[in-house]
């Protein structure tokens, strides 16, 4: 018999119990989060129409959506070829694609079920993407997010509750030292203007502004250079980019400066609006920072914007999202304003890890029900199901084996407490109860040691 090498793709993974757990610990703290400020559940296919998902990304996000082909498509012959038939087939055999982000799904979502969604919609998503991305830390070609968002609402408490989220999922977590980095596009394209860059050129010249933490200061000049922004454009878009301060300092400047250029001065009144809100809902001031070289690479933001980042480790943003008014309006026709994040769940989890911020990995089961003989296995078997009846989760030993394999199997699980029933418990209406923990014994009568094992574990 021949034999397979078993192997995963390139970014994918296989997550063992100890790793689930800590995922659906981390799942569960933002759903409970996510439900607390009243946003409902929403699930969407894997696979959507390619035409759904193209043109929504940008050209580098368009490059890493993974198409379908039609089964039985013959692309292998086609692609001999170069002719200009090819390129029509071509198309012919591609019509869908993996699901490459959650907010254009939901978006599809809204213009299908207008009249059956009570605005404003307010929907969390947990489910997996996929990017044809090359894997490399904190990058996966498979992985999952986490989406909040209010559609139908123009409304900046909108945009400030989903911030409060982030605020507090983080928090929740255990993480201190993370700060939310807020722009706006509007402010962005009032900038482009004031430096008098074309409207048409502002999509290359936010390509270059947000590699700066990848390609420094230097390296965006260089670009927006090799994009065609001259000199003296480049010297007065950073002059801009460059103030900085508190976000009160920022705005109050940016409106003394700039407040003439309209597009700019409403950026500037929405975050005044999204600050002050976030003040009322109980995020510290000096979480919030105002940072004007925040771009957010999706093409369909058309307002403010946000993310987070830690100070350490330097893993990228924790989240990201802002304002989409237009989008739903590519599919319906007419604009619904809508807001929201996304939490990067997997660097999430891969940072909680490597800073040691989980509880104690530990299966959810409480009991192993050892087996001591035939004579006592329908007695093992039944009390098992007592234990259950009573919600506890426990488990069966499957093959009659020494106490002490039982105790180890149980020790190396993490399991608190193995209950063992021989002849002499059997006779008698008790069991023996033994915790893995300290070593003690106790032989308690059933009602009793039912009593004992729904105890909170110390």
């Amino acid at each position: 018999m021949s034999i397979i090498k078993p192997s995963l793709p390139k970014g994918t993974r296989d997550f063992l119990p100890d790793e689930m757990y800590r995922r659906q610990f981390v799942i569960q703290t933002v759903r409970d989060i996510f439900e607390k400020y009243g946003y409902e559940p929403l699930e969407t296919p894997s696979i959507e129409k390619l035409d759904v998902l193209s043109g929504k990304y940008g050209d580098e996000g368009e490059q890493l959506i993974f198409r379908v082909l039609k089964r039985g498509s013959g692309l292998e012959d086609l692609l001999r070829d170069r002719s200009e038939f090819v390129v029509k087939k071509y198309s012919e055999l591609v019509d869908e694609a993996l699901r490459y982000d959650l907010t254009v799904p939901l978006s599809r979502v809204v213009a299908m079920y207008e009249n059956e969604l009570v605005l404003p919609f307010k929907r969390y998503q947990i489910q997996p993407v996929w990017r044809a991305d090359r894997p490399q830390r904190g990058r996966y070609r498979e992985f999952y997010q986490c989406d909040v968002d209010a559609v139908g609402s123009a409304s900046m408490l909108a945009d400030a509750e989903v911030i409060a989220i982030v605020n507090e999922v983080l928090s929740t977590l255990g993480f201190r030292h993370f700060t939310i980095r807020l722009n706006n596009r509007k402010i962005l394209n009032g900038i482009l203007r004031y430096a008098g860059i074309f409207p048409e050129q502002s999509g290359s010249v936010f390509i270059a502004i947000d590699k700066l933490e990848k390609i420094g200061l230097d390296g965006v000049k260089k670009e927006l250079s090799q994009r065609g922004i001259s000199n003296s454009e480049i010297k007065k878009l950073l002059s801009v980019f460059e103030i900085s301060g508190d976000p009160e300092k920022v705005l109050s400047e940016l409106t003394r400066s700039f407040g003439e250029i309209s597009e700019l001065r409403e950026g500037t009144e929405e975050l005044q609006q999204i600050i002050g809100a976030l003040n009322d809902l109980g995020v510290q001031g000096e979480r919030v920072r105002i940072d004007l070289y925040l771009v957010r690479g999706l093409g369909y933001y058309t307002g403010p914007i946000h993310e987070s980042v830690l100070e350490e480790p330097n893993i990228g943003s924790l989240t990201g999202g802002g304002r989409y008014d237009r989008l739903v309006g590519m599919f319906l026709g007419r604009d619904i304003p809508a807001t929201g994040v996304a939490l990067g769940i997997e660097r999430i989890i891969d940072v909680m890890a490597e800073l040691q911020m989980f509880p104690t990995a530990q299966t959810k089961t409480r009991v192993l029900v050892a087996l001591f003989d035939e004579t006592t296995r329908a007695a093992s078997l039944q009390f098992a199901q007592e234990l259950r009846k009573a919600g506890i989760h426990t488990e069966n030993y499957f093959e009659l084996a020494k106490l002490k394999k039982q105790f180890t199997y149980a020790d190396r699980k993490r399991i608190p407490f193995v209950v063992l029933i021989g002849p002499d418990e059997l006779a008698s209406h008790h069991v023996t109860i033994k915790s893995m923990s300290t070593g003690e014994q106790r032989t308690l009568d059933r009602v009793a040691a039912l009593n004992y094992l729904s105890q909170p574990l110390p």
